[in-house]
């Protein structure tokens, strides 16, 4: 039996200064409303109507009847903050995070896991067909994953516990103490936290110590970011970590301090400090941390993408790779070889294209013994002007912007038989497909990955073939 909860968040506050400058201009933005919510629309919010202008509320379910609090008034639409909800769904559940409501990462915490996968497949039905006007009718074959513990990769803020919405103090006058956690949403104040359910194990674990050594004082003052990745397997073995430090100010012993996270993480098994200010960087390990996913071995670096689900990676890269084979499949947009790898055990041939110094590296190295693997370190819109010939399959895995301009026209003008085109971002996903309709292919299967449960996000994977 699921639990209903009362839900009072706090989400979206306006700084003092954007209160102040509404009563200055007279502006009543803070007067609450009451609204009936109609929908669930993509960036985690809520869809309501009220006098004319459309009203887009976080933390809600579709049918609630809630009073929401305006924070941000556009000339077509209102932005507004969750004050109470009046007549809860009953789908309505209490919140397993403390913290949910205030930190900035979930959205979806209030609606069953079952639930949540429904209405993310209504959402990129809706996206698809109001932005990329593909009336996808078919079925969208859903992804599950395990809702709780699936992060493998986390970037936590550090913040003095009371800093300013800029960011904290300025490198002359480094607090004593310093919290971690997320920013809240729609802000850059810091949510400090002290749990994290999404997390996988040690990542979680990592967290706490960190959160314990910085109350301590005994790591560097000087921190404001970390990173984390973790090749921690479904069934909780191989707890390693490979940790990025991003200072304001390199500390002054490095050395030192390097010695103090590794007694703090015992699964430390590569650390690199990082000042982007001066761009200066020290690395203590190796520099990667490798593992195995499926029926195969990957390394990744300290700037290296992979996908954040230990659940559905492996899961993905066998959708994507498929069975089907041929003389040429083009990766673009590789990274370490997620896809690259299975799909070279299909194919003649295989290039893979990665712009990221690092990942390709990385890539270089996953490639090794595994058929012919070609490398390209360029952009993709570059290599795709200079690319002659055609190729069976090609694989696109474009970062939230979608493909680059002109990107969509020169792959329809090469012609590949095949297409699937993974996605992290809907909107430009049906921006991009559109294009690819347009140009004589056909969608023939939509596959929703739900990489990032208790979020608004989503990760599609669209197989398109050549129909003319």
């Amino acid at each position: 039996m699921q639990r209903r909860s009362a839900f009072k968040p706090n989400r979206g506050l306006p700084s003092t200064s954007e209160s102040r400058a509404r009563a200055i201009a007279g502006d009543p933005a803070d007067q609450p409303v009451e609204l009936r919510i109609e929908k669930l629309v993509y960036g985690g919010e809520g869809l309501a109507h009220h006098q004319g202008a459309t009203v887009f509320v976080p933390y809600v379910l579709p049918g609630e009847q809630v009073t929401a609090e305006p924070i941000e008034q556009k000339r077509k639409f209102v932005r507004a903050r969750l004050k109470q909800v009046l007549e809860p769904s009953p789908q309505r559940i209490a919140a397993r995070c403390p913290h949910f409501g205030v930190c900035g990462g979930c959205d979806y915490q209030q609606i069953p896991y079952e639930a949540q996968l429904g209405y993310k497949a209504e959402i990129l039905r809706e996206t698809l067909r109001r932005l990329g006007k593909i009336d996808w009718s078919s079925h969208i074959k859903t992804h599950a994953s395990q809702p709780w513990g699936y992060r493998n990769r986390a970037q936590w803020k550090i913040r003095p516990p009371a800093s300013s919405a800029s960011g904290g103090a300025s490198s002359s006058s480094f607090p004593k103490t310093l919290g971690i956690g997320y920013f809240r949403a729609n802000s850059t104040q810091l949510c400090a936290v002290h749990d994290c359910p999404i997390l996988a194990p040690v990542l979680l674990k990592t967290l706490l110590a960190l959160r314990e050594a910085l109350a301590s004082g005994s790591l560097p003052r000087e921190l404001r970011e970390i990173e984390a990745f973790t090749p921690e397997t479904p069934y909780g073995n191989d707890a390693r970590v490979l940790l990025t430090a991003t200072f304001a100010g390199f500390p002054s012993r490095a050395t030192e301090y390097a010695a103090k996270f590794r007694e703090v993480l015992p699964e430390l098994e590569s650390l690199l400090f990082h000042d982007p200010t001066r761009d200066r960087m020290e690395l203590f390990g190796p520099g990667f941390i490798e593992f195995s996913l499926g029926e195969y071995r990957y390394r990744v670096g300290h700037f290296s993408f992979f996908q954040v689900n230990r659940f559905l990676a492996a899961d993905l890269a066998r959708e994507v790779a498929g069975t089907d084979g041929g003389e040429l499949a083009l990766d673009l947009f590789a990274g370490v070889g997620l896809f690259t790898i299975p799909l070279a055990k299909h194919f003649q041939r295989a290039i893979a294209v990665e712009s990221n110094p690092a990942a390709a590296r990385d890539l270089e190295a996953n490639a090794r013994g595994h058929g012919s693997i070609e490398i390209r370190t360029a952009e993709v819109e570059e290599f795709l002007r200079r690319f002659k010939g055609t190729a069976d399959l090609v694989v696109l895995d474009p970062p939230r912007a979608g493909l680059p301009p002109g990107a969509a026209q020169r792959l329809a003008q090469i012609a590949p038989k095949r297409i699937t085109y993974v996605s992290c971002e809907p909107p430009t996903l049906a921006r991009d497909l559109a294009v690819l309709v347009g140009a004589g292919y056909e969608i023939n299967s939509l596959h929703l990955f739900d990489l990032f449960p208790e979020t608004f996000h989503m990760e599609t994977a669209a197989q398109l073939s050549r129909t003319r």
